[in-house]
């Protein structure tokens, strides 16, 4: 049987059952934490404030129209009067070809997409990504009272997904910025946007994690907000009304919201916004460094201690990195002081900082830290990596496999000086064959080993004399360069 019951005579039933059930019974006091755990978040209050901030954006494209042209009208007449006597029906008369002026190609306006933004000043600045806009021949701002802008593009950066447009208006309601290092995991955080289209649609849900690595040039913000396309660009706001993020992506396998959506931070895109403003592109540093990742293996096998930092794989030439003296398969533990713990730091640190700047980079090199100086260029388009060719003019040096050569697979030989002036290398020893411990740590012909357990080795003497030194019956670390990338390899005992 289904009783339809008003809610608030639910609630009278359950009080009275309850008090008649425990009129014996001892109530314990009701803890702060008890309490609050009771009491959901109401953002009415907040959707009335930051609300009227949050705008719509819609962009327009402009494509080729295809229409029909005086060719194929003219070749549809003639059909006409070959086959049935006469020209087409209702079809104007056309005069001779050479005789018609071209007609000039004509282009439709088309809705290319939907995202969100909102108001960073009261003159008119709107923040939004900046895929949002990419490639808009027209970008329309409508606002909460349904005023419609027409939106000048003031600036985009890809690499941070960050977008700033401006409309003419004054009196806007701006939003209040947050302070991102007061944001905390399990904080209650609210969406405002146009998922689908559907204008200023309210979502919340909880940070699930901050600074998260996605591969991109940000950290972001992980949240559970129910964020779908169109959200793009919307805000991010706490539980005291500031904006603390934009809502930029989301992780799907079907296209669509699955609980797990980042957002950028607010203070990167307010740096990045305020250079858009003034200079209408952003201006990055660089050191000219290709990095990796530093493995627990490697780090405990070269003394560095827990894996921390980034390793230097290769130094493009003429760059800050090799004038500053970087040298491939360094790692670089700090940057101005500042601790690198995984290799997406340095970039990020790097990229802030102003082109010109000296700045001095930290580097593990053989056993020992050391400071360099480097000044940092302004970024530009990654150069494709030269690999080094096999010389063959000069005759190859005779490969060696003493006795403890062979105990970790290896066969080497001595670098020739077209090699060496190829790699830019001062020295090194060449892998002629690997097998066994050697191939399995991913060693192969054609390598050049530049350093064995933190000992440099610029020929076979030198080779010969580190691995005869090295403690057999732990992993072997070797440094060691193909083409333009250096990385190290564990060399293990057979067992």
């Amino acid at each position: 049987m289904i009783f339809k019951v008003e809610g608030s005579r639910i609630r009278s039933a359950l009080l009275a059952f309850a008090l008649a059930g425990t009129a014996s019974a001892t109530f314990l006091p009701v803890t702060a934490a008890q309490a609050q755990t009771r009491t959901l978040p109401d953002f009415t209050d907040l959707v009335d404030q930051v609300g009227p901030s949050v705008v719509n954006i819609r962009t327009i494209e402009k494509v080729a129209q295809r229409g029909s042209s005086p060719e194929m009208d003219e070749e549809m007449q003639e059909f006409f009067r070959r086959f049935f006597g006469q020209p087409m029906p209702g079809a104007p008369r056309q005069g001779p070809r050479q005789n018609r002026p071209q007609q000039p190609p004509q282009e439709e306006e088309r809705p290319r997409g939907v995202g969100s933004g909102f108001i960073l000043t009261g003159d008119g600045y709107v923040m939004t990504n900046a895929h949002v806009v990419d490639d808009a021949s027209e970008v329309l701002v409508t606002l909460t009272d349904k005023r419609e802008f027409k939106a000048k593009i003031v600036g985009a950066d890809k690499r941070t997904d960050v977008a700033v447009v401006k409309i003419e208006a004054t009196g806007l309601p701006a939003v209040r910025i947050g302070d991102i290092t007061r944001l905390r995991v399990g904080e209650w955080v609210m969406a405002i946007g146009s998922p689908f289209g559907l204008e200023n649609t309210v979502t919340a849900g909880i940070v699930s994690a901050k600074q998260r690595d996605t591969g991109d040039y940000l950290p972001f913000i992980q949240t559970d907000v129910a964020i779908n396309p169109g959200n793009s660009g919307g805000p991010l706001i706490n539980m005291r009304g500031e904006v603390v993020g934009i809502n930029s992506q989301i992780y799907s396998r079907s296209g669509g919201f699955m609980g797990i959506s980042f957002s950028i931070p607010i203070d990167e895109a307010i740096r990045v916004s305020e250079q858009l403003r003034i200079n209408g592109r952003v201006s990055r540093g660089r050191i000219g460094v290709q990095i990796d990742q530093v493995t627990k293996d490697v780090a405990e096998s070269i003394g560095l201690g827990k894996a921390q930092g980034a390793l230097v794989r290769s130094v493009e030439a003429g760059s800050p990195g090799e004038k500053g003296g970087v040298e491939p398969g360094d790692i670089i533990t700090k940057f101005d002081g500042k601790p690198i713990e995984k290799p997406s730091d340095l970039p990020r640190l790097v990229g802030n900082t102003k082109p010109g700047t000296k700045s001095t980079l930290t580097v593990f090199r053989r056993g020992a830290s050391r400071d360099l100086t480097v000044v940092i260029a302004e970024i530009e388009p990654d150069k494709p990596a030269k690999r080094a060719s096999n010389d063959r003019e000069e005759p190859a040096a005779k490969a060696t496999a003493s006795a403890a050569a062979k105990s970790l697979g290896l066969a080497v030989s001595d670098l020739n000086e077209s090699q060496k002036k190829e790699l830019k290398l001062k020295g090194g020893v060449k892998i002629e064959a690997a097998s066994e411990g050697a191939a399995r740590a991913g060693l192969r012909e054609g390598d050049v080993i530049l350093a064995v357990s933190n000992t440099e080795v610029a020929n076979l003497k030198e080779f010969e004399s580190a691995i005869s030194k090295a403690d057999k019956s732990k992993a072997v670390s070797v440094l060691f360069r193909r083409g333009e990338w250096a990385q190290y390899a564990l060399i293990r005992p057979v067992r």
